[in-house]
């Protein structure tokens, strides 16, 4: 069996992964607070776990790996959309998470019907948040104040060591919530006390709701139990949401490790910025696939770089990664996938090297091994059927290519290339790239490719 070895954040160090039990290798990541769109930023985790989870199955089976990815679907955030939109949070967040569904499958990442898949949404797990924050709160580790119920930092010794910051340096690098009721400014609420129009359910310390740390801790003991094998999120999560879920979970259930191993992908840019709104840089997921955006590609970009540096989405990349896949896809048309090389395993294997991995894919392209790109390239979630429409729409210019190529033909006799230039125009007008030489006409789809527009052109 291929070992698999993955840095882990909380030692600092590429650890072998050694599952708690074999034949139930779980993990458990941090998914989306369903408020809006989700931004380039937040598919960026949903693509890394996605490998590891394809990556998992491979080396230990299908049926061997229980995957969870929560829905947070209760938090100050959808409240607030919620009441701009003069709409009930459950409406909200209903119509969010298909958004979410629909956008991460164009990118190759559909769980529908994977019995091994869990996606716990917050709501549904209310009664065991009380009865982990009770829990707390007998044992010491927690207490209630003018209707909050907050987690006291200094009763867990080893609070900051996922991050490797003291408390003191905690306080002085952290926008902490300054409230006359908590002993310590670093301590977190699990319970909060909600309004008349605010969502709250009832619980000992008055009607409220949950934080959202304690979400994930009592979500995964629930789905996981209080050890498991890995925990994943974005870096920006490390702190203080991981190191809060550490302290919550192993103080509930001192008797359980909770997570083994904690990944954590770097940020995304976005042509070398980090993407904010103000710098007009901000783009959803949507965004991109409304532009023309193949959702292939934009996996593609996402996989060059390791996890665990910074990814720089750039339009070049974009269509260089476009420019690729065409020609894959071209080379394994008809392929039946051979076996998924070992060499594309063993690189993944490595802390998860997509980009390595990527790298023998294009190996694999340049000797001709077709089966075992097609094999080893659906191992990281591309050349898969289900993402490919995009690419089949390219076989539809090669009659406008012959078209062209008549017409510029007789041009050339008549010195008249006003049909020539309308074609073109048309062309290009739907995003496909017009390349003419003496050798011929080439047309090329380009990222905003739009076949639509050619239809109406006589």
């Amino acid at each position: 069996m291929t070992q698999i070895t993955l840095h882990n954040t909380r030692t600092r160090r590429k650890e072998p992964l050694e599952p708690i039990d074999p034949n139930n290798v779980r993990m458990y990541v941090c998914g989306p607070t369903v408020y809006d769109r989700a931004h380039l930023g937040n598919a960026r985790p949903a693509v890394v776990f996605d490998v590891l989870y394809r990556l998992l199955a491979h080396v230990y089976g299908a049926g061997h790996v229980t995957y969870v990815r929560n829905i947070t679907d209760v938090e100050d955030k959808i409240i607030d959309r919620a009441a701009e939109r003069g709409i009930g949070i459950d409406d909200l967040t209903r119509t969010t998470t298909d958004w979410y569904h629909q956008d991460m499958a164009a990118l190759g990442i559909d769980y529908a019907g994977d019995p091994q898949f869990h996606e716990p949404h917050a709501t549904d797990y209310i009664p065991q948040m009380v009865e982990m924050i009770a829990t707390l709160v007998d044992r010491g580790h927690a207490y209630a104040a003018e209707g909050h119920v907050l987690f006291s930092v200094e009763s867990y010794d080893k609070y900051g060591a996922l991050s490797g910051r003291s408390v003191e340096d905690m306080i002085a690098g952290a926008r902490v919530e300054v409230a006359p009721y908590k002993r310590n400014p670093m301590d977190f609420v699990l319970w909060k006390p909600s309004s008349e129009d605010e969502p709250g359910w009832d619980s000992p310390w008055g009607r409220g709701r949950p934080g959202w740390h304690i979400e994930c801790s009592a979500m995964s003991h629930a789905l996981l139990g209080d050890s498991f094998d890995i925990h994943g999120g974005g870096i920006d999560l490390q702190f203080p949401h991981h190191e809060n879920e550490i302290a919550q979970s192993c103080c509930a259930h001192p008797e359980g490790g909770f997570a083994n191993i904690w990944l954590h992908n770097e940020m995304l840019q976005v042509e070398g910025k980090k993407m904010s709104k103000s710098l007009g840089n901000f783009f959803t997921v949507r965004d991109l696939l409304d532009q023309g955006v193949p959702g292939e590609v934009i996996r593609f970009v996402f996989l060059q770089t390791h996890y665990r540096k910074p990814m720089d989405w750039t339009e070049e990349k974009a269509k260089a990664a476009e420019a690729t896949l065409r020609k894959w896809r071209g080379m394994v048309d008809g392929v039946e996938p051979g076996a998924v090389p070992e060499a594309v395993v063993a690189v993944l294997a490595d802390d998860l090297n997509t980009a390595g991995a990527i790298a023998e894919l294009h190996r694999l392209a340049s000797n001709g091994e077709a089966p075992a790109l097609k094999a080893g390239a659906r191992l990281l979630g591309l050349l898969g059927d289900a993402i490919g429409d995009w690419a089949r729409v390219g076989a539809d210019l090669s009659g406008w290519a012959e078209r062209l190529a008549s017409v510029r033909a007789a041009a050339m006799e008549t010195k008249d290339f006003t049909e020539v230039d309308r074609l073109k125009a048309a062309l290009i007008d739907a995003g496909v790239e017009v390349r003419m030489s003496k050798a011929g006409v080439e047309l090329v789809p380009g990222p905003g490719f739009d076949p639509a527009k050619l239809e109406g052109v006589e």
